[in-house]
């Protein structure tokens, strides 16, 4: 296995870990997790950018008003994913959020041609239906809206496009996103303090020290995915993605023992079915590309 895919899946590892970590802080409440996670990643991605000498970026940045515009957007958006994950991991919905995971693959193609063009092939078309019909079935089986896992879904796939088309790498970019952030955060943060119901040095050591790590468990998947992605193929990138909810599915099942009866096994399995479907078309599309500009070359 060459560095690419174990930079890539060690990524995708961390990121389906992470219910266990927010789990560990499910003591404090969300918003005041999404603060300090906000805080301490700008100041690790600080330290980053500092170890490398990569400022020289940021001058050009600030003089653009477009980039600038894209980052406070795609931050607003990532703001709006993190809260909503970690709400939602410590109020028990963990398997909800692995759906969401899973289906942005294919809000990521619904993305793609309804803004940037792209023409589907019946066999993509046919995937989304068969998903669009898994969250229909959740939704009429439960008598309620997947809201979690579809909020997830399309907050991730707008943070995606934003960044597919902004011009800066993961580590300049997070810089961005959690400094367009860092006022409201810090000063949330500091309110709360002065209330008397901040969790950061009010409840024990290890728990100063998980919200200060929320930084790190941020920032390092972030940097080890650029690295991953840049040495490996998008085929290979498509493939490992699907590490992660598939941590988090098992994690809310298996150790946290959340319900998945058969309504539930039954609308996961259609999405789980154009998952299937979907890479299996997509990675004999590439072949038969890949052969065709052989052939003609």
């Amino acid at each position: 296995m060459n560095k690419g895919m174990i930079y890539a899946a060690a990524a995708y590892v961390m990121w389906g870990l992470l219910p266990l970590y927010w789990k560990a802080l499910d003591d404090v409440p969300a918003d005041q997790i999404l603060a300090n996670r906000i805080v301490w990643s700008l100041v690790f991605v600080s330290l980053i950018l500092t170890a490398r000498h990569n400022w020289d970026w940021l001058s050009g940045t600030l003089h653009r008003p477009r980039v600038l515009a894209t980052f406070a957007l795609s931050g607003v958006v990532l703001g709006i994913n993190w809260f909503i994950y970690i709400w939602a991991v410590n109020a028990g919905f963990i398997v909800e959020t692995s759906l969401g995971y899973f289906i942005n693959p294919l809000v990521n193609v619904l993305f793609g041609y309804l803004f940037l063009k792209e023409r589907l092939r019946p066999a993509q078309w046919f995937a989304l239906a068969i998903a669009l019909s898994g969250v229909l079935y959740l939704t009429f089986s439960y008598g309620a809206f997947p809201w979690i896992a579809l909020t997830l879904a399309f907050t991730f796939g707008i943070y995606g496009f934003l960044r597919k088309t902004a011009p800066l790498n993961s580590a300049e970019g997070l810089f961005l996103e959690t400094a367009v952030l860092f006022l409201p955060a810090i000063g949330f943060l500091l309110l709360q303090q002065m209330r008397g119901v901040g969790a950061f040095g009010q409840i024990n050591m290890a728990t100063n020290l998980l919200l200060i790590g929320a930084g790190l468990v941020t920032s390092v998947p972030l940097l080890l995915f650029a690295a991953g992605a840049r040495r490996i193929t998008l085929t290979s990138l498509g493939l490992l993605q699907y590490i992660a909810p598939t941590l988090q599915f098992l994690i809310g099942v298996l150790i946290f023992n959340e319900p998945f009866g058969i309504s539930r096994l039954i609308g996961f399995g259609l999405i789980w079915l154009a998952l299937i479907f979907y890479t299996v078309e997509s990675l004999r599309y590439r072949r038969r590309a890949m052969a065709a500009t052989a052939a003609t070359s």
